[in-house]
């Protein structure tokens, strides 16, 4: 998805110039006309607002107060300031306010356009370096997981209800899925926030070592122990173990597993006396456990112990609608971690990508996307960077819409159902609550736009990132399958 460029300026043919430039390099632009109209759309960062031109002589709130205070609510907003005049003293002044550039005006479209670009590709390496912090830190949070389709909206649920306790989790889905990262987030939103986060792939370990490596052992307990091992759980003490293809251990350390699990205590090879450890466990399997026990592969005590709480993951397939989403989150980290500046994506290479059944889920598409930044020679992804699945689809006309290009080509849908004006009186004539009426208005909304989400967003003039959320919020329907009649 294009990047969001907001203009602030109040001289109105500065705004139209600007704009003509932004867009015409690939970027979405908003306008606004003076610094308090440009605080409200750039205020809340779920409105969408990536970069901000900001004029620095305006009349009521000027460029430098506005600047001020949006440092202090968005930090991480990269913002260009505008000037007829290059006083040393004023670029000073808008660098220490948290100005990442400086044009003199009358602005060149190149030297703007290239301005835009920088901001980004330093706004993308600050979110990275962010990102891998928290994950590095055990601070994930449910806010950076990219989850509006309505099956993530559950599994969200779910793992926000589960993070509130340390009741045992069981995570299920298809490979490649994103288990690991919904156990990160319940580990970040709970109390254990911090705290270690160690990951075991049981599927990895040699069957031999399989005790050692999760129980520890001590120096000299069998032939290559020159040094005492603490053990994942050991390592994991006052934080969380995930237990990763668990449907892949032998029998045998299923035995040893359950009773750490039950005793909340391990022994280590070679030792004489167990040792406590609180660790929170969270398992993963892509296997069918229950077929396991019923098979006598999988101890059914076992199973019981750790299918607690089970948390079904839906495949890539089943949420589509998140494609888009997913697509320019890899397209941002691979631009910090490459040095690229792929801006965005052609409606037909996301037409493919929509319609593709992706079998490795969300670890083939990021793959996928990874490739295609390497592969772009512009500053778009083109259906060519995609070859191992554009060869592999049918030509993009004869595709379905992407929830992107549906909005672009069908700017008037017809309404949809039986659905009427919403009412802002109950049945006993009195006035209903305003949230009551927001939630019926974005659903009728919804329902008459088709679920064509941006516009949506651009029919009722609120950003995509706050229509999700209130849909999020609302527990709105989005879903607009129709049966046959």
């Amino acid at each position: 998805m294009a990047k969001t460029v907001l203009v602030i300026d109040d001289d109105p043919t500065q705004r139209r110039l600007l704009q003509a430039a932004v867009e015409k390099a690939g970027f979405a632009c908003r306008t606004a006309p003076d610094g308090e109209a440009g605080l409200a759309l750039a205020a809340d960062p779920k409105d969408g607002i990536d970069v901000v031109l900001l004029d620095l002589t305006m009349p009521g709130l000027s460029g430098m107060d506005t600047l001020e205070r949006l440092s202090a609510k968005r930090a991480d907003l990269p913002v260009i300031m505008l000037t007829a005049t290059s006083g040393i003293d004023t670029i000073v002044q808008s660098m220490r306010r948290g100005a990442v550039d400086f044009i003199v005006k009358p602005a060149n479209p190149e030297r703007v356009v290239v301005s835009i670009r920088n901001a980004l590709k330093l706004q993308s390496l600050s979110g990275e370096v962010k990102r891998l912090s928290r994950k590095a830190e055990g601070g994930m949070s449910f806010d950076d997981m990219i989850a509006t389709a309505p099956p993530m909206r559950q599994v969200i649920r779910l793992a926000e209800r589960a993070a509130s306790s340390d009741i045992p989790v069981l995570i299920l889905g298809e490979s490649g899925v994103g288990k690991e990262v919904v156990a990160r987030c319940i580990q970040g939103a709970s109390g254990r926030a911090g705290k270690p986060f160690v990951t075991v792939n049981c599927g990895a370990i040699p069957e031999n070592l399989v005790e050692s490596i999760l129980f520890g052992h001590e120096k000299g307990a069998f032939t290559g122990a020159v040094s005492k091992a603490l053990g994942k759980f050991v390592e994991a003490d006052g934080g969380t173990l995930f237990l990763d293809e668990v449907g892949e251990l032998p029998l045998d350390a299923q035995v040893k597993l359950l009773r750490a699990l039950q005793e909340g205590e391990v022994d280590a090879v070679g030792s004489r006396r167990p040792t406590k450890v609180d660790v929170r466990i969270i398992s993963a399997t892509n296997r069918d456990l229950s077929q396991q026990v019923a098979e006598g592969t999988f101890r059914e005590d076992l199973f019981y112990r750790l299918n607690v709480y089970p948390v079904d993951m839906p495949s890539l397939r089943e949420r589509r609608d998140d494609i888009p989403a997913l697509v320019d989150h890899f397209v941002n980290r691979f631009n910090a971690s490459e040095g690229a500046k792929v801006t965005s994506v052609a409606d037909d290479t996301m037409k493919i990508l929509y319609a593709y059944d992706w079998p490795g889920n969300v670890r083939q598409l990021e793959n996928a996307v990874f490739r295609a930044v390497v592969l772009c020679d512009g500053d778009q992804l083109q259906p060519q960077d995609f070859p191992q699945i554009s060869g592999q689809m049918p030509d993009a006309a004869t595709l379905p819409q992407s929830p992107i290009s549906m909005v672009q080509e069908s700017p008037e849908p017809a309404p949809s159902g039986d659905a009427g004006p919403v009412s802002i009186q109950d049945e006993a004539g009195e006035l209903r609550t305003l949230s009551d009426i927001e939630r019926d208005i974005l659903q009728y909304a919804i329902d008459f736009y088709e679920g064509h989400m941006s516009e949506v967003s651009r029919r009722l003039g609120i950003g995509r990132s706050t229509l999700y959320r209130k849909v999020r919020e609302y527990d709105l329907d989005v879903r607009h399958e129709r049966e046959a009649s």
